[in-house]
């Protein structure tokens, strides 16, 4: 019979199965209000039922006898369980500290381990070490190697030391240790079979005393199965595989490699092919270690990138532009894979992406995705790095935001950037060395003997400043403004100078050079620097310059540029010292390549110091044979110390009268020495000194001449805005006259002027003087005046400046040297000491002044000089006011007219108009005193 089952149950089971199913189905599919209003209804019994069922199941069976010890086991293995949990959890707490140690740490932790087993290893062969340790030693290394124990410790040495050195080979250092192994068998055996071979029945002092344990186990299996006649030769090419597999030596190579020994050794004289042998073996080392790290066993194969599915146009354009632009330090953005999972940086990246179109319509986007497109890196190295400490952070439990993972990598991308930047400085010349002495210079005319100033009288200055930590500071300042910008560009490199820094900036495929420019203002904030000045191309190269001042100046002496090696390589005399470029070379100039240069610049810029270094280097390296000067000094106090050297034809001229008369007379100079040019039919000065020193210039019969070489004639104006004052006319005739013609002549020019304006550096001036050097300017007009582009106002002054020389197309930025007032005066007093000067007379004077009254002016003497004093002060010439102020008649007036424009005070009659007066009061003096015969005042 079934068992009789109540009514009452049968509801609840029935209707609890489908109650537990339905909730969602009714959730989903009530229609009505009435079945929401039954299901309630339904539900009631339902909690009941399943009670009385418990309660009937749990009496039925009945309740087992308690276990004595259950308690007790379920307490020992709970503590058990916890004891395991706690010293797991610390083995592997230490397991993760060693594997997060860094692997350089690692390594070195193994090199001085076995530095600590050598040393142990050492006290117990190499000397009679007591106690457990020594003991064990001999059991262990004694037994097993026998009697070249005493090498171990040099071979743990040996390879500690590689350890330590060569960290970042592991492949290497694995080959050695397996070439040093074989070595060793192969060598022990030997030494067991060369010791009689004594098994082990001959007990183990005799295996000791032999090959040890190694050599026994390698030669006896040998000896026993085909004798030593064979087990030696196998045991020698054991040997030398284990050499040949330690120095990384191909077979093919070996008469190589022997021959370069015997040459290291000198034993054998080197060929013109050893060199290329040399090359050879480094590229045999490379494949070798290639193929011995693909034979290692458990080693992975190298991934090779996957040949492409299809072909695409784009794809293929970028890899053409990236191969193309072979120097950029920085990969390429690599797009994830798109079955990739997308981590938490991922999916900022795609709400970003997803606002674009919120943000191009003017909408700003809110500061959470702001927030998380900072963390999202423009670069896939920076981007594993979030997406692991996301991935980090989300395994531990630990909530961890994309800022405080960009702020973690941010510490090694600072420390990638000073091996991605180079430093492309010029190194200092190691050893500078003294000019020689040059043997044509030592002799003068006559029985003189002159020898140059010793450069030992010029300082020397300290070494040139390295690259520092506000370098990288400068260059993660530029990288962070060209990130923030989203302007595809890197800096690759920069040099540093004495004054400022350049930094290199390579821009990326289709960005604009614009782009750059565009950002000095932006780039200036970031560094804290005003004085910032980019050069959009630096001169051959395929780079943008940034030039930041340097935070510490160094200071270039001139005893530093004039020891350099080119210049004691050449001997012109006209050879000057300028400074040091902001690439870390010296720079110095041909003052007879230039061949003339305008120097300009504000008070205080440097253009004195400028001024001195270009004498001294004369004074330097040139004999008064070989250059004369002609020193203009308005302001009378610049260059009063070279007052009384022999190179001056003239005294200093501080009068600006005179320093006009002087460039005429320089026109004149130039006049005489073209026609010794054309008579002697020769084209340049060099070449006609160069024939009457080999006496191949024949002067004509009769003429009492004697020919002596030209020398250079330097004409240095301190300040020409003073000369320009006084005679403009006669200054700039004389001056574009001198430029125009006198290259060939042998005669150069240097203006200096702290007013670089359009009235003193005039349009004729510019043009025929094509070498210009640049110092600091007060203003965007001052800098295209003396350059015809800007940059000048953006130098920061004392000695900075802008070099442009005959033929180039851009500047360069260099640091001016400097010399102190005491090496001027050592310099100054060794050529005084050496030769009195020899000055012209004609220099400062145009023509030779009458000492008496000239016969036309007869008794009209003072009549003449009232009307010069009339007509100079009036600045008016007519010859009716002469009848009128002077009560003479028309012929008189006419005479003295006409005597005043023999003397060049007015100038040739124009019909019925005024005449051109052509002497200023201030000249009203001199004037009277040449029409009395007096001398000038």
């Amino acid at each position: 019979m079934s068992p009789v089952v109540p009514t009452g149950s049968l509801t609840p089971m029935a209707s609890r199965q489908p109650a537990a199913k339905k909730s969602p189905a009714k959730k989903a599919a009530a229609p009505t209000k009435a079945a929401a209003k039954k299901a309630p209804a339904k539900k009631a019994p339902a909690k009941k039922a399943p009670a009385k069922k418990a309660a009937a199941k749990k009496a039925a069976p009945p309740k087992p006898a308690p276990n004595p010890t259950g308690g007790v086991y379920k307490l020992v293995r709970a503590l058990w369980l916890g004891v395991a949990h706690a010293v797991g959890a610390v083995f592997r707490g230490i397991g993760r500290g060693a594997k997060g140690l860094d692997p350089a740490h690692r390594k070195d932790g193994l090199a001085l381990l076995l530095i600590g087993l050598t040393l142990i290893i050492a006290a117990g062969t190499w000397s009679n070490l007591r106690g457990p340790v020594g003991d064990l030693v001999e059991m262990l290394v004694t037994g097993a190697f026998g009697r070249l124990d005493l090498l171990v410790p040099i071979l743990l040495a040996v390879v500690a030391a590689r350890l330590i050195r060569h960290p970042e080979k592991p492949d290497a250092n694995g080959r050695i240790v397996i070439g040093l192994s074989a070595l060793a068998i192969g060598v022990l055996g030997q030494v067991h079979i060369a010791c009689g071979a004594p098994a082990r029945s001959d007990g183990m002092q005799a295996i000791r005393d032999a090959g040890g344990l190694i050599g026994w186990g390698a030669a006896t299996p040998l000896t026993y199965t085909m004798g030593d006649v064979l087990a030696v030769p196998l045991l020698v090419l054991l040997t030398v595989f284990g050499l040949l597999v330690v120095t990384a030596t191909p077979v093919n190579a070996i008469p190589q490699r022997l021959r370069l020994l015997g040459v290291r050794l000198g034993l054998m004289q080197p060929r013109d092919t050893d060199d290329d042998f040399a090359e050879d073996f480094g590229e045999d080392d490379e494949r070798y270690e290639e193929q011995w790290r693909e034979a290692l066993p458990g080693s992975r194969p190298r991934r090779r990138r996957p040949a492409p599915a299809a072909y695409d146009p784009d794809e293929a354009e970028q890899e053409a532009l990236s191969e193309r632009r072979s120097r950029r330090r920085r990969p390429a953005v690599q797009q994830p894979a798109l079955d990739r999972p997308m981590d938490a940086v991922d999916v900022a990246a795609a709400a970003a992406a997803a606002l674009d179109g919120a943000v191009m319509h003017g909408m700003p986007p809110s500061p959470l995705v702001a927030d998380l497109t900072q963390g999202v890196g423009t670069d896939r190295g920076e981007r594993e790095d979030s997406g692991r400490s996301v991935d980090s952070g989300r395994t531990s439990g630990e909530p961890t935001s994309v800022p405080a993972a960009r702020a973690r990598s941010a510490k090694p991308k600072q420390e990638m950037l000073k091996a991605e930047v180079a430093d492309l400085t010029k190194p200092a010349p190691d050893a500078p060395r003294d000019l020689p002495a040059r043997a044509e210079q030592l002799q003068l005319r006559g029985d003189i003997t002159y020898s140059l100033p010793s450069l030992d009288l010029l300082e020397r200055g300290g070494p040139g400043k390295t690259r520092s930590a506000a370098n990288d500071a400068v260059v993660a300042s530029l990288q962070n403004v060209f990130r923030e910008f989203k302007v595809d560009a890197s800096v690759t490199g920069f040099t540093r100078g004495p004054t400022v820094t350049r930094y290199e900036v390579e821009l990326g495929p289709a960005v604009k050079v614009e782009r750059i420019t565009a950002l000095a203002k932006n780039i200036a904030y970031a560094v804290a620097s005003p004085d910032v000045r980019i050069i959009s191309p630096i001169p051959g190269k395929s780079a943008v310059g940034i030039e930041i001042p340097n935070s510490d100046r160094e200071m270039v002496n001139l005893g530093d540029v004039l020891r350099l090696a080119d210049a004691a390589e050449d001997d012109h005399p006209m050879l000057v010292a300028l400074g040091k470029n902001v690439e870390g070379g010296y720079e110095m100039a041909n003052l007879a390549k230039m061949p003339h240069v305008l120097v300009a610049g504000a008070t205080g810029s440097g253009k004195s110091s400028c001024i001195n270094c270009l004498i001294t280097s004369v004074m330097v390296r040139a004999t008064p044979d070989d250059v004369r000067m002609v020193l203009v000094d308005p302001k009378r106090v610049e260059l009063t110390a070279y007052e009384g050297i022999p190179h001056l034809i003239t005294p200093i001229i501080t009068n600006p009268k005179r320093a006009a008369e002087a460039l005429q007379w320089v026109v004149r100079e130039m006049d005489l020495r073209y026609d010794d040019l054309a008579a002697f039919g020769y084209r340049h000065i060099d070449d006609f000194n160069d024939a009457i020193r080999k006496g191949k210039v024949k002067l004509p019969e009769g003429s009492e001449r004697e020919l002596s070489p030209y020398p250079y004639l330097l004409v240095i104006v301190d300040e020409l805005a003073d000369l320009m004052m006084v005679a403009p006319r006669d200054v700039e005739d004389s001056i574009v006259r001198i430029t125009q013609l006198a290259r060939a002549a042998g005669i150069h020019l240097v203006l200096a002027t702290q007013r670089p304006s359009v009235d003193v550096v005039t349009g004729l001036i510019k043009a025929n003087v094509p070498s210009r050097l640049a110092f600091a300017t007060s203003s965007l007009a001052d800098s295209r005046v003396i350059l015809d582009q800007p940059g000048a106002e953006k130098l920061i002054g004392k000695g900075d400046g802008l070099f442009l020389p005959m033929g180039a197309n851009k500047p360069t930025r260099m640091q001016g040297a400097f010399v102190t007032e005491d090496e001027v005066a050592a310099v100054v007093q060794h050529c005084k000491d050496q030769m009195a000067p020899v000055f012209r007379d004609d220099v400062t004077v145009g023509t030779k002044q009458k000492k008496e009254i000239d016969e036309d002016i007869g008794d009209d003497l003072d009549l003449l000089c009232q009307a010069a004093e009339l007509v100079v002060s009036t600045q008016f010439g007519s010859t009716s006011m002469l009848q009128r102020k002077l009560r003479v008649g028309f012929a008189k007036a006419g005479r003295l007219m006409d005597l005043m424009e023999s003397r060049n005070i007015v100038g040739p009659s124009e019909g019925s108009k005024a005449r051109d007066v052509l002497v200023k009061a201030d000249e009203l003096d001199g004037v009277l005193a040449v029409i009395r015969g007096q001398a000038q005042p």
